[in-house]
């Protein structure tokens, strides 16, 4: 006799496990415990086997049934009901590891660690915000161009093309990776070539006139903020080097005896050496009383971190530039860069060797650290110089190699 609604609503559990036939070998099994667990009996290679069909009343009698009969169905086709949830299930886990968020969250992972904090929560943001809520889920290797380039022009459509780009560039390091660990077998991405418009590379603002600098300067002597942050105002345009590494700045990184701060470029991940005129050596021992005790040169309100990475910014702000359009933290370096060469005539190679930045020769060598060393540290101080005198109002001239 059929169960009914009604009378699966009505049974209470007893002392001993029961069980409610449906027909079909479909039956409910209600323990003491309180629990009641649909069940279907059925023969298979001539062995007695039973299946789980879910718990009532999540699962309630019509779905129950709707699950035997497909079980049923299987049989009469000789499949195993049993084997072959055990193979859904293994395809499901499969598609599930091998989905676009599972394979990019491996590959954030592996290369996680060789990336600036910043670097990578702007990339795990970037998927998660832009492309997760409608690849995520997607076999890696099913994806087509079309499905990436809807979601770019989503990003596209809210004004930010260059983040757009950049999702683009993640999405093919993704691929890429999928391809290598042998889930897909090529990158989709590479098909959306052209597909957008450039973005349009956007520079940080910077001051390179010699009038407009020196005024700067001596906007930085008069700043009535922290010391900490004149300090560091103070050495951003002897040092020029990214804001992230000055205010991240260890003091056992530095020998002011012989005048050289040494640090690992995080972008690069490259050995770097500043060469430390004499006005910066006389900064930082000044500043070496108040700060030296910790490990930072530029510690924040919590001396166990470094000063926020707003904190230049927002003293210049505080001096009156606007920091979009007139001056920034990065902007320091554009500063020394375009001065260098055009007014005092360093050679480029010299100035980009001590920007950090990657420059290879007819030899196909690059960026080390002590190249032009000797050459950099007569820069550094020539620069340090020129900077005073424009501070301090006198007639520069600009020639080939020195300053008068």
């Amino acid at each position: 006799m059929s169960l009914t609604d009604t009378e699966l609503k009505k049974t209470k559990p007893g002392a001993k496990p029961a069980k409610l036939s449906d027909g079909g070998g479909l039956f409910l099994l209600v323990v003491p415990a309180g629990g009641k667990w649909w069940r279907f009996n059925y023969r298979f290679a001539g062995k007695q086997k039973t299946l789980s069909m879910g718990i009532y009343p999540d699962v309630p009698l019509i779905r129950a049934r709707e699950r035997r009969d497909e079980a049923r169905r299987l049989l009469a086709e000789g499949i195993d009901p049993g084997e072959n949830r055990k193979v859904q299930k293994a395809a499901k886990t499969a598609l599930s590891e091998n989905s676009f968020e599972a394979v990019a969250r491996e590959w954030f992972a592996k290369f996680k660690p060789g990336w600036a904090v910043t670097h990578s929560d702007k990339i795990i943001k970037r998927l998660e915000n832009d492309m997760f809520p409608w690849l995520g889920s997607r076999p890696v290797a099913e994806i087509t161009a079309p499905e990436i380039l809807q979601c770019l022009r989503r990003i596209e459509g809210r004004g930010a093309l260059d983040t757009a780009h950049r999702a683009q560039q993640n999405c093919g390091q993704v691929f890429r990776y999928a391809v290598q660990t042998g889930r897909a077998v090529r990158d989709p991405s590479g098909d959306l070539r052209g597909a957008m418009p450039p973005a349009q590379r956007v520079h940080y603002a910077s001051i390179t006139d010699p009038v407009a600098v020196a005024e700067l300067l001596r906007a930085i002597d008069g700043f009535r903020g922290t010391f900490v942050v004149q300090c560091a105002l103070r050495l951003s345009p002897l040092f020029f080097v990214r804001p992230g590494e000055l205010r991240k700045a260890k003091w056992e990184e530095f020998d002011l005896d012989k005048g050289e701060w040494r640090y690992l470029v995080t972008k690069t991940k490259t050995d770097h050496l500043v060469p430390l005129a004499s006005q910066a050596v006389a900064t930082l021992r000044e500043l070496y009383a108040l700060t030296g005790y910790g490990e930072y040169v530029f510690p924040g309100r919590d001396p166990q971190k470094p000063m926020s990475g707003a904190a230049v910014n927002a003293a210049l702000r505080r001096m009156g530039y606007d920091t979009k359009t007139e001056i920034t933290g990065h902007g320091f370096r554009a500063m020394a860069r375009t001065i260098l060469h055009q007014d005092i005539g360093i050679v480029p190679e010299v100035i980009e060797h001590q920007l950090a930045h990657r420059v290879p020769d007819a030899l196909g060598t690059a960026y080390n650290r002590t190249k032009f060393l000797k050459e950099r540290r007569a820069m550094m101080q020539q620069w340090a110089d020129y900077l005073d005198k424009l501070k301090a109002g006198a007639d520069v001239i600009s020639l080939r190699g020195q300053t008068v």
